[in-house]
């Protein structure tokens, strides 16, 4: 449960990063918030296990692994964001 909760905060700060980081991929604060939990919570499974975050202690919290869950969920979240904000703000250019 906590791997999943350092997943959606990392998803939600690497979402607002990447929305302000790039321009012409700003969803807005809610936008760029929602796809960047998405993200996190999706793409920190995968990636968490790359940057160390392989399970829990037995007996405990393990810091490593949480790190490594936040950081795997920044960073899918971070790119979620801009591939979606990307393609929204394309469309919606085209429209």
């Amino acid at each position: 449960m906590e791997q999943l909760i350092a997943q959606l905060i990392g998803g939600l700060a690497g979402g607002a990063a990447g929305g302000k980081a790039v321009k012409g991929a700003d969803l807005g604060n809610i936008g760029n918030l929602i796809a960047g939990a998405v993200g996190g919570v999706g793409g920190g499974t995968l990636l968490g296990p790359l940057l160390g975050a392989s399970g829990a202690a037995a007996g405990g919290m393990d810091i490593a692994n949480l790190a490594g869950q936040f950081v795997g969920g920044g960073v899918a979240g971070a790119v979620v964001q801009i591939i979606v904000g990307l393609i929204v703000n394309k469309m919606l250019k085209k429209a």
